[in-house]
């Protein structure tokens, strides 16, 4: 499909708007030009003086509207023109987005920004309402995240900051999986594994330094992937070794190591993860049904799940979250209906509820023939009522691009269980060091919100072969905070 654009050029902002109705269409742009064939929109705005003409064409599959509207020059002329097309598209295609024209990752950061200026809840519902037409159930949805998140960003010290330890392994690559991961099992994997565990650790080393120059407080710790008990019982005990060598753990007040798929986790990794510090741990089976486990290319089954759950209990850990993934190949909404069910009984401190995501990077993305249940909205509802009558609530939520029904992904935790880093990470409130390939360092300065970002080398190989190269970028945090 073409837009084109006159008189203003909104690419962004258009394309979000249109993704909302076409996600897996593909767009060419064009600028101060026309076209009239084929599927087609040409996004217009002419300043005269002190009024604005918006004007919206669109021609998709056989149908043709056309809208205008005249705004103040002082009006928003890009919130105009995406508001045309929205309801433009809105009515070819007759889907209504829940999230209304709200297409930022972050929409509790409205909300939060709101509750900042004092607005209670009526007259936040009331300015999204009106500004992006976001549903009720939406709207709650991100208000309740808001009010959970709001005592831990009251309580946030502005030297902190936590630390994201990547560790980008896999037994597998699941179908529906975009992350930068290998599979442990490779003869490439196998060969940098040790190499990379040693350069992890230096680069632990070298961040702690950085830390203590800049008197900068840890808050918490996340190790991620990937899958990071992918790692041998030594290489996982080597890495958590290190953070206990170079932080001080004792003061922390959250240590997070997903611990993933019961097909990596063994009694004797859960103990060296509970003997370093960690205090919780994320086991994630994404379905308890064995089919979709199989279909999705995990080698694990949901016995194997709760297995896994029955050895942590007993090692005292006292802080597990869970993940699951509604709308998973041949998933259907009874089958995710029941995931929900089960995990419930299990009584884990928090749940996570994403979206599947078909992103170009996954296998998924090439399959022909997706098995996917259309009735992916019902599932994320069903399961956002089932955990509160647990009592769970949400209190971290984001968004992705490629996401089916531009749904959302949402944890939900039990009083007191949230996870600090997931809250922090999700509203951009702290600064993030990350350390590993694929780590994104997030610098964030807590006077004027102002963000910076660092990335490491995305693979491995690169990561180990450009490490020095990798290490002068970190100078970049030294010139960030010299003047907080």
């Amino acid at each position: 499909m073409t837009i084109c654009f006159k008189g203003n050029q909104c690419k962004y902002e258009i394309e979000a708007i249109m993704k909302l109705f076409l996600p897996i269409v593909t767009f060419d742009f064009l600028f101060e030009e026309t076209v009239s064939e084929g599927d087609f929109c040409i996004i217009s705005s002419e300043n005269s003086g002190d009024k604005v003409k918006l004007d919206v064409i669109v021609s998709y599959d056989g149908a043709h509207i056309e809208k205008t509207d005249e705004i103040s020059a002082d009006d928003d002329t890009d919130q105009g023109l995406c508001r045309l097309l929205y309801h433009s598209m809105h009515e070819i295609t007759g889907v209504t987005p829940e999230w209304g024209m709200l297409t930022g990752i972050r929409p509790v950061k409205k909300v939060n920004a709101l509750l900042d200026e004092g607005l209670d809840k009526d007259r936040i519902f009331h300015k999204l309402k009106e500004k992006y037409e976001v549903s009720d159930r939406k709207l709650e949805l991100a208000y309740q995240t808001a009010v959970t998140q709001k005592k831990y960003f009251d309580s946030l010290d502005r030297r902190s900051f936590s630390l994201y330890v990547s560790i980008p392994f896999c037994p597998s690559r699941c179908s529906y999986c975009s992350f930068v991961s290998h599979s442990i099992e490779s003869p490439s994997a196998k060969k940098l594994l040790p190499e990379y565990v040693k350069k992890l650790c230096e680069e632990i080393g070298q961040t702690a330094e950085i830390a203590r120059e800049l008197d900068l407080k840890l808050d918490t710790i996340y190790i991620g992937g990937g899958t990071p008990t992918s790692l041998s019982t030594e290489q996982l005990d080597d890495v958590m070794t290190a953070l206990k060598k170079n932080f001080d753990i004792s003061k922390i007040r959250e240590y997070t190591v997903e611990a993933g798929r019961s097909d990596t986790i063994t009694a004797k990794k859960l103990e060296v993860i509970k003997k370093n510090g960690a205090t919780r741990i994320s086991v994630n089976p994404q379905t308890m049904n064995d089919d979709v486990l199989k279909a999705i290319g995990r080698r694990h089954t949901a016995a194997d799940v709760v297995e896994t759950l029955r050895i942590a209990r007993e090692l005292g850990f006292d802080n597990i979250n869970m993940d699951t993934i509604a709308g998973l190949p041949t998933d259907t909404y009874d089958g995710f209906c029941r995931t929900i069910d089960t995990l419930c009984e299990l009584d884990p401190e928090s749940i996570t509820i994403h979206t599947l995501t078909v992103k170009r990077s996954s296998a998924l993305f090439r399959q022909e023939d997706i098995n996917i249940d259309r009735r992916i909205s019902d599932m994320v509802n069903y399961g956002q009522e089932a955990l509160g009558r647990h009592g769970y609530l949400p209190y971290y939520l984001y968004r992705q691009k490629n996401t089916v029904n531009n749904l959302e992904n949402v944890g939900y935790a039990k009083s007191g269980k949230e996870s600090l880093y997931n809250i922090y990470i999700m509203e951009e409130a702290q600064t993030i060091l990350a350390v590993g390939a694929a780590g994104s360092t997030k610098l964030v300065n807590p006077d004027t919100n102002k963000i910076e970002r660092l990335f490491n080398y995305k693979f491995p190989y690169e990561y180990i072969s450009r490490y020095e190269k990798m290490l002068e970028k970190k100078n970049k945090i030294y010139e960030f905070y010299s003047n907080i």
